[in-house]
C-alpha cells in the first residue's frame, strides 16, 4: 500500500566534510529508493547543526581576516546549508534512481519556517550547532567570541543558539503540489530558515536561530497530510532506562505513555526528547503514525516490529 512519508535525517549523521557526507548519503539514497520502489511518495528533511555551524564559523573568520569579506547573517548561513546538503541529496538520489532504471525527479525547496519573534527560546539558547570542543576550548571561545557552549549528551561541548518553535511553513503549498506530482522533495533543511513577520503588512525577515528539524518535519508532515513521519536516528528504536542494565526497547508507544516517560525524564534533551515530542505533535494533530528507527532498518517499514511506532493509543 502506497504511503506519503516524511523522512527526517539527522545532521550529525550526514558527515563533517563534503566528501564524507557524500559517501554517507549514498547509503541513505539506497534506502530511500527502496521505499520509492514500493510506491511511496517521499519528502526528505534533514538536520544541519554541524554544517551551519561550520559555514557560520567560516564566514565569520573570513569577515575578520585580511580579505574582509562581508558578514553573513545566520539565516543566510542556514540557507547555504540547505542548498549544499540538498544538492548532494539530489545527486545521490538521482544517481541511485538511474542505476535502478527508475524515472523520477528530485528537487530541493529552500524553505522558510515562520517563528514567533517573542518566542521565549530567544532568551534561552539551547540548540547545539557546529563542531565538538573540549571544555577548555569551549571556555576560550566563550571569552573570545561571546558564544554560549553546553555539554552535548557527553559527546563534547558545542555552541548553542536559540531554537524557537515552528509555527508555519512558508513554502508548504509548493511542497504539497510537488509531492502530489510524485516528485521526491527535499525540504525544511535544518528545520527551515527561521523567519518572523515584521511591520503591519507582515513582511518576512530572517532571524538568527536554528529550528529543531524534527519539530519542523512533524509540522510539514501534518501540513501535507503525510501518512507516516519517519525519524531516522543512530539506534534501532526508542529505549527506556537507556544504557542501563534495565534497558528496554519499545516496539509501540502510545502518546499517553510517551508523555509519562517524558515526565519521568526518560529521554535525553539533546537527543531523543525532541524526536519524541515531534512524534507526539504529529500523531495528536493527524491521528497518523510516527516511527523512530535507524537508517538500516528503514527499508523494513512493512514489518511492524521494526523501530518504535508512536500512535494515539496502543
Amino acid at each position: 500500500m502506497m504511503s506519503k512519508i516524511v523522512i527526517a535525517l539527522g545532521g550529525n549523521a550526514l558527515g563533517i566534510t563534503p566528501k564524507e557526507q557524500m559517501k554517507n548519503l549514498e547509503e541513505v539514497a539506497k534506502v530511500i529508493v527502496d521505499l520509492i520502489k514500493e510506491g511511496n511518495k517521499i519528502v526528505l528533511t534533514h538536520g544541519n547543526g554541524p554544517q551551519v555551524g561550520q559555514i557560520a564559523l567560516a564566514m565569520e573568520y573570513s569577515a575578520n581576516g585580511e580579505v574582509k569579506t562581508p558578514e553573513y547573517p545566520f539565516a543566510e548561513c542556514g540557507s547555504m546549508s540547505q542548498g549544499y546538503i540538498g544538492y548532494q541529496l539530489q545527486q545521490v538520489l538521482q544517481d541511485e534512481l538511474e542505476r535502478q532504471k527508475i524515472k523520477k525527479d528530485c528537487v530541493t525547496v529552500i524553505t522558510q519556517v515562520l517563528v514567533d519573534a517573542n518566542d521565549e527560546a530567544f532568551n534561552n539558547p539551547t540548540k547545539p550547532i557546529g563542531n565538538f570542543y573540549t571544555k577548555e576550548e569551549a571556555k576560550q571561545l566563550e571569552i573570545e567570541k561571546g558564544y554560549l557552549f553546553v555539554d552535548d549528551a557527553g559527546r563534547g561541548f558545542r555552541r548553542v543558539v536559540p531554537s524557537p518553535k515552528p509555527i508555519d511553513i512558508i513554502e508548504k503549498n509548493v511542497i504539497r503540489k510537488l509531492v502530489d506530482d510524485d516528485v521526491v522533495v527535499i525540504g525544511v533543511g535544518g528545520g527551515g530558515i527561521p523567519v518572523v513577520k515584521k511591520d503591519k503588512i507582515e513582511l518576512l525577515e530572517g532571524i538568527d536561530a536554528v529550528i529543531d528539524k524534527d519539530l519542523s518535519s512533524a509540522l510539514l508532515a501534518k501540513l501535507i497530510d503525510a501518512d507516516i513521519l519517519l525519524i531516522l536516528t543512530a539506534i534501532d528504536r526508542v529505549y527506556i532506562n537507556y544504557n542501563t542494565s534495565n534497558q528496554m526497547g519499545l516496539n509501540e508507544l502510545s502518546v499517553a505513555d510517551a508523555k509519562k516517560y517524558i515526565a519521568n525524564n526518560e529521554f535525553a534533551k539533546g537527543s531523543m526528547l525532541p524526536k519524541i515530542e515531534a512524534c507526539i505533535n504529529f500523531v495528536e494533530q493527524s491521528n497518523k503514525v510516527a516511527i523512530i528507527t535507524s537508517l538500516n532498518n528503514a527499508k523494513y517499514l512493512k514489518n511492524r516490529n521494526v523501530g518504535t511506532r508512536i500512535m494515539k493509543g496502543k
